[in-house]
Order: C-alpha cells, then sequence, then structure tokens
C-alpha cells in the first residue's frame, strides 16, 4: 500500500476524532487519544480506554502501563516506531472507569478505518475489553491469553493481558511477558510463509514443465 495515502488516511482519522462528540465522553476529556505510530505496522496493539496521563499528553500508554509495554516490546527487539498502538475508545472514561457499550460503538468506525489504513497481519488485544470488542463470541481473557486466532479478514489477533492488570495483579505479570513472547514465533512463521509458497510455486513449475 501506498504509504503517503496511508499516512494520510490516518492523518484525516485523526482530525476526526479531534473533533467527535458523538458521545458524553467529549463533554468530559481534556485530549483525544487516536493512537500513534508506523502507518505501515505489521502489528497493531489495541488497549481498552486512555487513562489520566494519556488524556493529559494525547499520547497512548503513556503512564506506568506504557512504560511495561516498552520493556515487553524491547524484550522482542521492537520499539514503539515498528508497531501502531491506539485504544478502543479515544477519550478517558471519568475516573478511569470501563468503557461503556455505547462509547465503544461510537469510537468502532475509527478503530475500523485505522486497522484499513494499516493493514496489518497481527493486531494485539490488551486487555478485556479490546478482545471482546474485536473478538466477539470469544471466551473471556482468563481463558483465551496467549493463543493467536485467525480470522476471516486474514489478520491473526492475539489476546493477552492488559499490562495495567499485571501491574497491579502480580501474579498475571509472568503470564503476560510470557504470552508476549509468542509474537516472536509468529513473525517468524509469517516471515516464512512467503518463502515457503514461493518454493511450492517453483515446485509446481518444474513439476508441469518435465510433463
Amino acid at each position: 500500500m501506498d504509504e503517503l495515502k496511508q499516512d494520510k488516511d490516518l492523518l484525516q482519522i485523526r482530525q476526526e476524532i479531534a473533533a467527535c462528540s458523538k458521545c458524553q465522553l467529549s463533554k468530559t476529556r481534556n485530549k483525544t487519544v487516536p493512537g500513534e505510530g508506523n502507518a505501515d505496522a505489521d502489528i497493531m496493539f489495541i488497549g481498552e480506554a486512555p487513562g489520566a496521563n494519556e488524556d493529559i499528553e494525547g499520547i497512548p500508554f503513556c503512564g506506568a502501563a506504557g512504560k511495561f509495554l516498552d520493556e515487553m516490546l524491547a524484550s522482542i527487539d521492537l520499539k514503539r516506531s515498528d508497531i501502531f498502538i491506539g485504544n478502543t475508545v479515544k477519550c478517558r472514561p471519568p475516573e478511569n472507569r470501563d468503557p461503556q457499550d455505547e462509547e465503544k460503538a461510537a469510537c468502532r468506525p475509527y478503530l475500523e478505518a485505522q486497522i484499513k489504513a494499516i493493514n496489518p497481519k497481527i493486531i494485539v488485544c490488551l486487555g478485556r475489553h479490546a478482545a471482546a470488542s474485536l473478538l466477539p463470541g470469544m471466551p473471556s481473557i482468563s481463558k483465551i491469553h496467549g493463543k493467536a486466532l485467525r480470522r476471516p479478514n486474514g489478520i491473526i489477533y492475539l489476546p493477552l493481558y492488559h499490562p495495567a492488570a499485571a501491574l497491579h495483579n502480580g501474579g498475571l505479570r509472568g503470564t503476560l511477558i510470557e504470552d508476549f513472547q509468542k509474537l516472536t514465533g509468529i513473525l517468524k512463521k509469517l516471515e516464512e510463509q512467503p518463502k515457503k509458497q514461493e518454493e511450492e510455486s517453483i515446485n509446481q513449475l518444474k513439476q508441469e514443465t518435465l510433463i
């Protein structure tokens, strides 16, 4: 895809989010948090909702959970400039309450537009709200975390516990780190697929030539 077009598409989405008044969160927000990162990323990370720090800075995952996420990215030789990161809702719910269904529904077109513009190979769902929004009908996050799922759109979804949950519940920290490492294997398999397909095409051509 044309990278210039991708950048323009994401900029337009960002501008639409900044002017959004579709739900009640627009009345209490300080800044919108549309998301940021590589417009041509292979991996998108989708969290739940901006927190207090994100509401002030307008940057996703810029607090303690974001620092933990950066550490996990570094552990698999990735950095923020390699990925795109956002949330299911683009404004902070008051007092960090859970985003409501109507708020997630109002923001859904923006998220879908971002996914279409970036066309990632992998979407990492951080937390139960992101998993429930992007994988409707699936079991709870406690049952599907760390399990990669390929959907009909061709994208691989990897539901993980939210970094903030792991910070508040030490028992989840090791689980999240272990699940996070699975990204390396998924990326490797994706890189090998085109090579395998090319080899199969060459072998098929050889067979056809021999007939």
